[in-house]
């Protein structure tokens, strides 16, 4: 059993509310919008860190991190790339992908909108945490908790960080 952190689109905004609820992760993933390599360091720093890099992100940011990750943990295929879109509507490449990987987790970050979907054509779960960061139109900074065991996502849940301009 893995206990994952998940956070996307921080915009180079890390705070102790977002640090405190990844302390004990086993592994911290994020799906893209760093913002820059500070943001990097400083996760990488409290567990393993699997992330992908946004449209935002610069050569900082890309040197260290991928466009795509797919990988496998506790027997679940993972798929985690920035602009993937969600069940019913997939951005092209986000479908290829899928189609590509076969995951049974898609993850995407960049609408700042957080999402729990299953896909049952597709036989996955889409995550998407929502931003973590002050920048965008989204009003609640959030991100997600989950352990992954035996191929499948447990225990998962939303946090609130409270609002987007807070200190």
């Amino acid at each position: 059993m893995k206990k994952i952190g998940l956070l996307s689109d921080t915009h180079g905004y890390l705070d102790d509310r977002i640090l405190h609820h990844l302390r004990g992760c086993d592994e911290i993933w994020h799906g893209g919008d760093f913002g820059n390599a500070a943001v990097v360091e400083q996760l990488e720093k409290l567990a393993p860190l699997r992330g992908v890099y946004g449209n935002i992100d610069g050569r900082d940011v890309r040197l260290s991190q991928p466009l795509v990750q797919s990988f496998e943990l506790e027997g679940l295929q993972v798929l985690i790339t920035h602009i993937g879109g969600y069940p019913g509507h997939y951005s092209p490449a986000g479908r290829a992908l899928i189609e590509q990987h076969r995951p049974g987790l898609f993850i995407s970050g960049h609408s700042h909108i957080l999402k729990v979907m299953p896909d049952k054509t597709r036989r996955l779960l889409h995550l998407n945490p929502g931003a973590a960061g002050r920048h965008g139109f989204h009003k609640v900074r959030t991100l997600l908790l989950f352990e992954v065991e035996a191929g499948k996502v447990q225990q998962l849940r939303a946090v609130e960080l409270g609002p987007r301009g807070a200190e």
